[in-house]
């Protein structure tokens, strides 16, 4: 599933202590926030336009990373993405319908004189991951499907498999259900080109005002492993966001040394590094 006229974003600084290990959080210090575990900013990802620049390059795929020429500290970002109806009146966003979700690779170099964000997520096509099959959503409040998921992440090299994240429940999340919609929306009529951050509502004009977004909702901590350990060309990639009613743990990294998972419950993307 392509998703070519579809805006992308990604929420920043929304589990918290992520920042921190991957050496970011200062980059936010001037961002104002109303509380401490308010995440930090909204950042483009893929902007369906010729004006958006490199933006406008499609950066998805759901087998391949491909990694940039210039750098050699490329992450795995194990997260959830949600495929959002934008609901607007004139050219302001009112709201945001979430209506599927799948596991996400938000793939990031740690380019430490990156002006914005959106500079360390896009640097060409097969930059980021998305799983291949998105599982629908009936709504994001309190007590919906997605309470139950969790997320893992793995790395594999010369035929070890070794946990790359921490296996974190979805609604660890600092900002979750109808707050965090609230919030991105807010951020997408009035979020700023400030510091690391980028003016939304005028990737949005740029866009023609697209109908849906894909957005993906932050990181995970990574474990001591993930936190030192950068992708190189032959490795593989492996986020898996799994029913944790239906699986535990060790079955889910049981499957991913296989690279073999279930069908119900678990949408996995596997990518291997060019």
């Amino acid at each position: 599933m392509a998703f070519r006229n579809v805006i992308g974003f990604g929420v920043a600084g929304n589990f918290a202590g992520h920042l921190e290990q991957a050496g970011e959080a200062k980059d936010f210090l001037a961002v104002e926030v109303q509380e401490a575990i308010q995440p930090k900013a909204i950042f483009p990802f893929y902007v369906p336009s010729a004006k958006a620049g490199f933006l406008a390059v499609y950066p998805l795929s759901s087998d391949t990373i491909v990694p940039p020429n210039d750098a050699d500290n490329l992450q795995i970002e194990p997260e959830v993405v949600l495929l959002c109806d934008i609901e607007y009146n004139g050219t302001q966003v009112t709201g945001l319908k979430p209506v599927k979700f799948a596991a996400y690779n938000d793939c990031s170099i740690r380019k430490p004189n990156a002006k914005k964000i959106s500079e360390k997520k896009n640097w060409g096509a097969d930059t980021k991951g998305i799983a291949t099959e998105l599982f629908d959503l009936d709504y994001l409040t309190e007590g919906g499907v997605l309470d139950d998921y969790r997320i893992a992440s793995f790395h594999q090299r010369d035929g070890i498999t070794a946990r790359y994240g921490e296996d974190s429940p979805v609604i660890g999340y600092s900002y979750f259900h109808q707050r965090l919609l609230d919030w991105i929306v807010d951020r997408m009529n009035n979020q700023q080109d400030v510091g690391p951050t980028e003016n939304i509502a005028q990737l949005l004009a740029h866009a023609e005002y697209p109908t849906q977004a894909l957005i993906s909702i932050g990181a995970t901590r990574y474990t001591e492993y993930g936190e030192t350990h950068f992708l190189q060309s032959g490795d593989t990639s492996i986020v898996v966001v799994y029913d944790g009613k239906k699986y535990q743990e060790d079955e889910i990294a049981d499957m991913a040394k296989d690279n073999n998972f279930a069908s119900e419950g678990i949408s996995a993307l596997v990518q291997n590094v060019a």
